[in-house]
C-alpha cells in the first residue's frame, strides 16, 4: 500500500541522480526534462515546502520585509519571522501574529508562481501536499479538496490545552487584534483583544504543528483521501512527483516520504526543485531529476 504519512525508508546515500543538472548549468535542460515527464504523466503529486511560498515572495527570513511589516520588533533586535520560542510578552507576541498572519494567510491578490504551477498542472489528475500553512494553493485555483496540509493552517486557531478538538477561524480574532495594534510600540493596546479559547478561557495558538498538543483532526480526512487516489491508481499509469522547496527542517514530513512513495510506485518519478538541497537519492537512478533552482527560475518559461 502507498503512503505519504511517514518516512521509513533505510538511510541511503544521497548524490545527484545521472540526470541532475549542474548547479552552474542553465535551467533549459531541465526545463525540457520537466516539460517531458509532465507530458508523459497521467498524475501529478505537488509536494511543496517553505522554500516555494519563498520563491513565491513569502521569504520568512527576508529581513527587509520583516522591518516593513514589523518595525517595533525589529528595533528590539528581531531580524526575521522565526520567533518560535522568542520571550516576547502576550501583546507584542500577538502583534507578531496578527500582522504576520495577516500578510501570508490573508492575502487577496493571486500569486503568479503559484498561478503558473496550477496551469502547468492543467486538466491532468493531481493532488498538493504541503507543509505550508498559508493556503497559497487553494487561493491560487488548486481544488482546496485535493490539498493535503498535515502542518495545520493560519487560517484557524486552536486551544493550547487543548480543552477540545475544536478549532476555529483566525481571521474574526486577528481583526480584534489588528483593531487595538500600535504598529509603532508592536504591542496590543486593549488586553481584551487578545485571544481566549471560548471554552476553557486558556490561550489560543494558530492551529499549526508545533507539539502534541496540536489539533490535527480537520487535516486527516485530506490525508486518507490523497493515500485513497495513490492506491487506486490505474494500472500501468505514471505518476510525476514535483517535490518544490523542501529541505531538512522537517524533512520527515515531504521530503523522505516522497522518496519513498517513488521508490514503491512503479512508473513513478521525481522531480526536486531546490536551490540549497537538491540531491536525490542515487537508487532512483534515471527516475529523479534534480534541480538545483529556485522554483521561480524553473518555472519561469517551462510553459513556453
Amino acid at each position: 500500500m502507498n503512503t505519504v504519512h511517514h518516512a521509513s525508508a533505510p538511510t541511503a546515500t544521497h548524490a545527484p541522480g545521472p540526470t541532475a543538472t549542474d548547479a552552474h548549468a542553465s535551467a533549459a535542460p531541465a526545463r525540457e526534462t520537466v516539460r517531458a515527464w509532465l507530458k508523459e504523466a497521467d498524475r501529478v503529486l505537488i509536494a511543496a515546502g517553505a522554500g516555494l511560498s519563498a520563491a513565491a515572495g513569502y521569504d520568512y527570513g527576508d529581513t527587509e520585509r520583516f522591518r516593513e511589516l514589523l518595525p517595533a520588533l525589529y528595533r528590539l533586535g528581531l531580524r526575521s519571522r522565526y520567533l518560535l520560542g522568542v520571550p516576547l510578552p502576550k501583546d507584542m507576541m500577538w502583534g507578531y501574529w496578527a500582522v504576520h498572519i495577516d500578510d501570508v494567510r490573508y492575502g487577496a491578490e493571486p500569486n503568479p508562481l503559484y498561478r503558473t504551477l496550477r496551469e502547468l498542472v492543467g486538466e491532468r489528475e493531481h493532488w498538493v501536499m504541503t507543509s505550508n500553512v498559508d493556503a497559497l494553493f487553494a487561493r491560487n485555483g488548486f481544488a482546496a479538496d485535493r490539498v493535503f496540509t498535515p502542518q495545520g493552517d493560519y487560517g484557524r486557531l486552536q486551544c493550547t490545552v487543548p480543552c477540545s478538538r475544536d478549532t476555529w477561524s483566525s481571521r474574526p480574532f486577528l481583526d480584534t487584534i489588528l483593531a487595538a495594534y500600535d504598529r509603532d510600540t508592536g504591542r496590543v493596546t486593549d488586553p481584551q483583544a487578545l485571544p481566549r479559547c471560548p471554552h476553557c478561557g486558556a490561550d489560543v495558538f494558530p492551529n499549526v504543528r508545533v507539539g502534541p498538543e496540536f489539533v490535527d483532526d480537520s487535516y486527516l480526512p485530506a490525508g486518507r483521501r490523497l493515500a485513497r487516489w495513490l492506491d487506486d491508481a490505474p494500472t500501468g499509469s505514471a505518476l510525476l512527483v514535483v517535490e518544490i522547496g523542501a529541505g531538512f527542517n522537517t524533512p520527515g514530513v515531504i521530503r523522505r516520504p516522497m522518496e519513498n512513495l517513488v521508490r514503491q510506485t512503479p512508473r513513478a518519478r521525481l522531480v526536486r526543485i531546490n536551490p540549497d538541497h537538491p540531491d536525490v537519492p542515487a537508487d532512483l537512478g534515471d527516475r529523479a531529476l534534480s534541480v538545483p533552482l529556485g522554483a521561480d527560475r524553473l518555472l519561469d518559461g517551462l510553459d513556453s
